[in-house]
Order: C-alpha cells, then structure tokens, then sequence
C-alpha cells in the first residue's frame, strides 16, 4: 500500500511539475510575442520604403550624426546631391516635354487631356518602381546621399504635380471642364500604371541578376560587407565626392547664368536657364517637408498615414503657380513671361512631385487600408484644382466680363 501510495504521490508532483513548466512556456511565448509586436508596426501601418527613405534623409541629421563626419558636412551632402540631381530632374523634363510635345513628336499637347508633363510623370514614376521600392534597399547600402539624390532630388523633379493641376486649370478657364476631368483621371491611372510596371520589371531584373549570380546575397553579412566597402575610405571619401559634385553644381550654375543672359532678348528656351539656377530651392524645401511624413496631427499624431509633407509640398506648389499663372496673363510681356515660367517650371516643378506621391498611394493601396490611397488622392487633386479655380480661373473670367 505505502509503495502504491509513494507512486501515486510521484505522478501526481510530476504532473503538477510539467503543468508549471507549460505555463512558464506560454507566459514566455506571449511575452515574446507581445515584445515583437511592440518593435513590428502593422503592415498596414508601414510607411512606404521611399516614404521612410526620405524622412530618414531629413531627419537622422539631427538624431543620429555621423561621428567621424561633422553635423554640418552631413547636412551640406546632402544639400548639394539634392542640388545636382535636381538640375539633372529638370533638364531631363524639358527634354521629354520637347521630344513629346507639338515640336516633335505630336503626342502631347496644352489643349488634350495628354498634357506636355505626362510623358515626364510616367518615366518619372515607372523609375521611382525600380530606385524608390525594389533597388533602394541596395542603393541605400552604396550610399544613403545617392538613394536621396536618385529619388527626391532626380524623380522627384523629373515630375511635377502642379504643371498637371495647372494644364487642368488651362483647359477649364477655356470650357473645357470634361478635359479637365478626363486629364485628372486618365492621368492618374498611367502614372499609376507606371509604377506597378516598374515594380515588377525591376523585381523581374531582381530575380534575373539572382540567376546569374550578378548581385550580392541580401544577407545581412552581405549588406554589411557591401556598407564596410564603401566607409573604408571615411572622412577622405566623403569629402572628395562633396567637392566634387560641388564642381559640378557651380559648373551646371555657371552655364545656366551664361546662357540665360545670352538667350534673354532673343532666345526661345532661356526659361530653362532660369529654371535650372531656381530648381534645387524647390527640391531642398520639398526634402525639409518631407520629415511632416507620418507624424499625423497634434501630439496624438491624428491621420498620421496622411503624408503631410507631401500633401503641404504639391498644394502649396499648385497654388504658386496658379497664382503665377494669372499674373503672367495680367502682364502679357514677353521678359515676365520668360521669368514667370522659369520660375513655374524650375521651382515649383521641382517643389511639387508626382512620383513620391504615387509611390506614397501604391503604398497605401497595397496596405490593410486600401481606400487610405483614394482619401489621399482626392485630398490632394481637389483641394488643388479648386484652390487654383479660385486663384486662376475666377480672376480671368472676370478680366473677361470687362
């Protein structure tokens, strides 16, 4: 009996002792998981690659500066890669502007739904799928200034939101208010088309470098051994590229002062000149914006998945050029003319942008809240046209009644 009894007392002990040993396991098991799910935001609560790129860009200057490189050095590579890729986004839309346009090609017109900055915003946003989404990551590995130049400073002034809003504008002090509408929708849905074809060519070419054993392995060894490559040369690096980009910034504003005053009087495309001297101003205010992304409203951070940034940037940068455009009609001499559309495609080309924006609504459309993407669109393409009907429209027609 006392042996029966021994071992049942055993079993019972040993059964208490494995129950105890299970709820250790699962009190650790959701402690590790609530621990995870405090580093890990939702997918749908996940800022877009681009969109975390930027504010990164704008922001780790003052959070996290470089020990061996100095605060204002940081702040000046940045400044002067924005610069230079802006220059290069301008020039590239003038050239796609003209090879498209009535000069050239025919496609593109200022009287169809096919306005002259179309062509310019789907190259724009089709590259933005390969260096804003699929390559950043690798990109930023190179280099964080290069992935910053490449999309906020080249895409992003290789597009332009308020030319669109105000070729929109155009059509409908004329009338033609289903153009207008037609030139908004049809226009999104390219640019958005855009991106999702260079999304999946560029992972297309992703997958096909991986088959030929062209790229490195995205490991974090990999990536490490990739960042290590390109810091050995430290502070000497860094700043030989800063000096010599800045040779080619005062190259690139050099030619521009030359010969906007040489094709002043006489020339057709000294705007461009203007445009190129004005440009990188509108592309550091746009990056300087960019660090209102994701922070929401107040200090409880409201609508935080509204880019405001972005949204502030395209607006305002509407708004100026309608604003502009009106002036420029009130005027009516050929020397505003010409520096009213420097300004308007230099500046304000540059200070707004359609391929961070599209990238920003393919972001939200592919998250847990897809009608996020559509808010979004509408809030910026309405608020725009209608503050431009206010600020271009409604003054030309009462020119007109008079």
């Amino acid at each position: 009996m006392q042996k029966k009894r021994r071992i049942t007392f055993n079993a019972i002990v040993l059964v208490l002792v494995n129950l105890h040993e299970v709820k250790i396991c699962h009190k650790l098991h959701l402690g590790a998981s609530d621990y995870v799910s405090s580093i890990l935001p939702l997918a749908s609560e996940q800022m877009s690659p681009l969109l975390s790129n930027e504010r990164e860009g704008s922001e780790d200057i003052q959070q996290e500066p470089n020990k061996e490189f100095p605060k204002l050095l940081h702040y000046a590579s940045y400044l002067i890669h924005l610069a230079v890729f802006g220059i290069l986004g301008v020039l590239t839309r003038y050239t796609l502007d003209k090879l498209f346009g009535p000069s050239v090609g025919h496609v593109t017109s200022d009287k169809t739904i096919l306005y002259l900055d179309l062509p310019s915003n789907m190259v724009g946003s089709f590259l933005m799928g390969w260096f804003g989404v699929v390559f950043k990551e690798d990109i930023s590995n190179v280099s964080e200034y290069l992935a910053i130049a490449l999309t906020t400073g080249y895409l992003g002034s290789l597009t332009t939101f308020s030319g669109w809003n105000q070729k929109m504008l155009e059509l409908s002090v004329n009338g033609n208010w289903l153009f207008s509408i037609l030139g908004f929708l049809i226009g999104l849905f390219l640019v958005a088309f855009s991106i999702i074809f260079g999304i999946e060519t560029a992972k297309g070419c992703r997958w096909l470098l991986r088959r030929l054993n062209m790229m490195a392995s995205e490991s974090e060894t990999g990536r490490c051994k990739i960042k290590a490559k390109v810091e050995e040369g430290g502070f000497k690096h860094r700043l030989a590229v800063i000096v010599m980009l800045l040779l080619i910034l005062g190259l690139l504003w050099g030619v521009s002062g030359v010969l906007m005053i040489a094709e002043f009087k006489n020339g057709e495309n000294s705007y461009l000149w203007i445009a190129c001297i004005v440009g990188p101003l509108g592309v550091w205010i746009r990056w300087f914006l960019a660090r209102l992304n994701g922070h929401g409203l107040g200090s409880t951070g409201l609508f935080n998945w509204i880019p405001f940034g972005t949204l502030i940037a395209n607006i305002s940068a509407a708004c100026i050029m309608a604003a502009l455009a009106a002036t420029k009609r009130f005027v009516n001499t050929r020397d505003c003319d010409i520096i009213v559309t420097g300004i308007q495609f230099g500046l304000l080309g540059c200070l707004s942008t359609v391929s961070t924006f599209i990238a920003e609504f393919n972001a939200m459309r592919e998250s847990m809240h897809p009608w996020r993407a559509y808010v979004y669109t509408i809030i910026t393409i309405c608020t725009s046209f209608f503050l431009g009907i206010l600020v271009y429209c409604v003054p030309i027609w009462r020119m007109d009644e008079l």
